[in-house]
């Protein structure tokens, strides 16, 4: 079996073909299907011409089964969804919900963290050591 994204709530299955499918809501409260490229540092997506908005805005991104809203719970710029490769190994995946920043993250369950794209410095989160991290507010 290929790898596949899968909801952290509901544990739904969140790709059909290709693609990643997420519900989606742009700043002027109106929904759309995005259709987001699996592989990990691709940032190609697809969607509807009707729902639009710009470079730099955020998008709220949702499980399209359970509803759940994707945002990651170490930064509100991140959504959170989790990867699940061929030898079904488990891997948490956060990126940017602004439009047009390029930002990924692969978390192993050892906290080894893969970053891509030309805006992951954005969010420090990950560069901190372990030893720090827990004395973050969760």
């Amino acid at each position: 079996m290929q790898k596949y994204y899968i909801c952290p709530e509901c544990r739904g299955h969140l790709m059909v073909g290709e693609y990643i499918i997420l519900a989606a809501r742009n700043q002027r409260e109106e929904r759309g299907i995005l259709l987001l490229h699996p592989e990990i540092g691709n940032y190609s997506s697809i969607k509807h011409p009707t729902f639009k908005y710009a470079t730099g805005d955020p998008i709220d991104f949702y499980c399209p089964m359970c509803q759940y809203y994707l945002q990651s719970r170490f930064d509100k710029n991140l959504v959170h969804v989790i990867l699940v490769d061929m030898d079904e190994k488990e891997y948490d995946v956060y990126f940017s919900r602004i439009a047009g920043e390029k930002s990924t993250y692969q978390v192993s369950d050892n906290s080894t963290v893969t970053s891509t794209g030309e805006d992951s410095h954005r969010y420090t989160y990950f560069r901190i050591p372990e030893e720090l991290k827990k004395y973050l507010q969760k």
